[in-house]
């Protein structure tokens, strides 16, 4: 496990953790490193919520098909972050959404309640761990309430300039690039892609905004 410290270093889960305790933390949680392909499914949807899931390397996205099939992306998971947290807290009989790979991923997966429920070594550095556990979480349910924020705008051009707006407020300037391309854009949006395109293009010729693929600068 000691390849992937200088990655788990950057992970929220460890945070305030020392190498030589991370590294005895992993046997204790049992922790193990599977790969994925791309546009494999990392977690399916309607399986059982058990396990937290930290990216090592490569990328993923988080989805939810409505009944008719139409799909909304729900966030995108890059190198040393963490995933399906809050399900697996959770327990959930049914995991409501997916977790796909959108390029070769390796992934640690954890069961979670070797988290929950401490072990009888009584580590001290695990309640350091669910602390960090119960940040994150905190974290990702400000994230959410910003998407519900978004996706709430009655109009496609309404969505699309308040997510816009909100990454040239992070990033602290008008030029940015996001993660998506048109179509996860749209996805995200939970718009139609032509009428995003449509949008965008009118956006342009008001002189609102440039773009070039998934490069945006508010003028």
């Amino acid at each position: 496990m000691e390849k992937y410290l200088p990655v788990l270093r950057q992970c929220p889960l460890f945070s305030c953790i020392e190498d030589c305790d991370l590294l005895k933390m992993l046997v204790c949680l049992g922790a193990r490193v599977e790969n994925f392909d791309k546009k494999y499914t990392i977690l399916t949807e309607g399986t059982k919520a058990r396990y937290i899931g930290i990216m090592l390397s490569g990328k993923a996205q988080i989805v939810r098909n409505d009944y008719y099939g139409n799909r909304s992306l729900l966030a995108e998971i890059r190198e040393s972050e963490v995933f399906a947290e809050a399900f697996a807290c959770a327990e959930v009989s049914a995991l409501p959404v997916s977790v796909i790979a959108n390029e070769p991923s390796q992934v640690m997966l954890i069961d979670c309640g070797h988290i929950l429920h401490t072990c009888k070594n009584n580590c001290g550095f695990h309640q350091q761990l669910i602390f960090n556990l119960m940040k994150d979480l905190a974290s990702k349910t400000i994230l959410f309430h910003r998407k519900l924020e978004i996706t709430s705008q009655k109009t496609t051009r309404d969505k699309l300039m308040t997510y816009l707006m909100f990454c040239a407020k992070k990033e602290g300037k008008p030029e940015f690039e996001i993660p998506f391309d048109r179509q996860e854009l749209a996805d995200y949006l939970e718009v139609d892609r032509s009428g995003l395109s449509a949008e965008i293009g009118k956006l342009r010729k008001e002189g609102i905004l440039e773009s070039e693929k998934n490069r945006f600068r508010l003028l």
